[in-house]
């Protein structure tokens, strides 16, 4: 039986890598630039419709993946259940997963979905594990220097439509998770994210955290790794950012440092960097004593490199143009610096 299965997993994988090296967009130019982003203070079930209808790419009749961050157990900054429920529930969409690299409560199935069920996912739509079953390779763009290939979940390539839905904050190793964050470690599978982690030198989970690279090769390998979803996905994605419970922490760390800085909103964009961008300049525009952990973040692990490398791979851009849904004008996006505020 277990030699049966193995066979079939073989042949699935096999299967959906010629699939995927046949159906992936092509390699895409820059985006016309500048890129819009659209913004909403109200962070609630309406405001997060509200910033979806906005992208003009409605996605009723596919069959949609909602990737989100399920959480580490003991974290409770997630994106909650009641919060993004009815979205993925007028969309028919299932949530997507991966397994982690590390040890935790989302490294292997069994407790993954423990702690899917005890975050109340399963209340609100079917949640996949994507890599639970096979994994499969896609390219990375052209000119990417550390990753030619991009590990993920293989039941990533059973949907037809994409909410990239990201829950804004920092992390302890790529001083922000956002968009690019989601699309590259969020995808990946185990295996891919230690590819990811290691710049390309092992696909092992015990051996990556043993084989870490300079810390701009790995912010490079996940703009790698986010360029080849987002050329997988081509034109049936949107990308969608909640900026509440500001930790300078990731969803992923299952003790994660109280927030300092107040919620902000929802900004929502087709252009996965712009999004990103918009996040990062509203929190070097915030108090600059509330941000001032989430900023420290960001720049001592690189975390805004990964914007320029994203851009020069050519499938994004750093230039955009916010646009308030709040009948208003949009927040300002202008730098405050500690030194001249006081």
């Amino acid at each position: 039986m277990n030699t049966t299965r193995t066979i079939l997993a073989i042949l699935a994988t096999a299967a959906m890598t010629a699939f995927a090296q046949a159906s992936a967009a092509e390699p895409t130019s820059a985006r016309e630039d500048p890129a819009t982003v659209y913004f909403t203070h109200d962070i609630s079930p309406d405001g997060l419709a509200k910033a979806y209808k906005a992208l003009g790419r409605p996605l009723e009749g596919r069959k949609v993946a909602v990737k989100i961050s399920t959480g580490e157990a003991g974290n409770d900054h997630y994106l909650k259940p009641a919060l993004i429920g009815p979205l993925v529930q007028s969309l028919g969409a299932d949530i997507v997963e991966c397994n982690t690299a590390y040890g935790g409560s989302r490294q292997e199935t069994p407790k993954h979905r423990k702690t899917i069920e005890e975050h109340g996912f399963n209340a609100i739509a079917k949640v996949v594990i994507m890599d639970e079953f096979a994994q499969m390779e896609i390219p990375c763009p052209a000119g990417s220097k550390h990753l030619k290939q991009d590990l993920i979940g293989a039941a990533f390539t059973n949907y037809t439509g994409f909410i990239i839905l990201n829950h804004f904050k920092g992390h302890q190793m790529g001083g922000f998770g956002g968009a690019l964050k989601n699309l590259s470690i969020g995808v990946a599978s185990s295996s891919g994210k230690a590819r990811i982690h290691s710049a390309g030198k092992t696909d092992k989970t015990p051996d990556c955290w043993r084989m870490l690279p300079p810390q701009k090769d790995f912010i490079e390998s996940m703009a790698e790794a986010a360029g080849a979803v987002v050329q997988y996905m081509g034109d049936r994605a949107v990308y969608i950012s909640v900026m509440n419970n500001l930790s300078i922490d990731c969803d992923c760390n299952g003790h994660p440092a109280k927030p300092e800085m107040a919620d902000v909103g929802i900004l929502a964009s087709l252009d996965p960097v712009a999004l990103d961008k918009a996040c990062v300049d509203l929190v070097y525009a915030s108090d600059p004593k509330t941000s001032a952990s989430l900023r420290e973040r960001m720049e001592t692990r690189l975390g805004p490199h990964i914007l320029d490398h994203a851009e020069a791979l050519g499938y994004g851009t750093k230039s955009y143009k916010l646009v308030s849904l709040d009948g208003n004008k949009p927040p300002s996006t202008k730098r405050v610096d500690a030194a001249t505020d006081k």
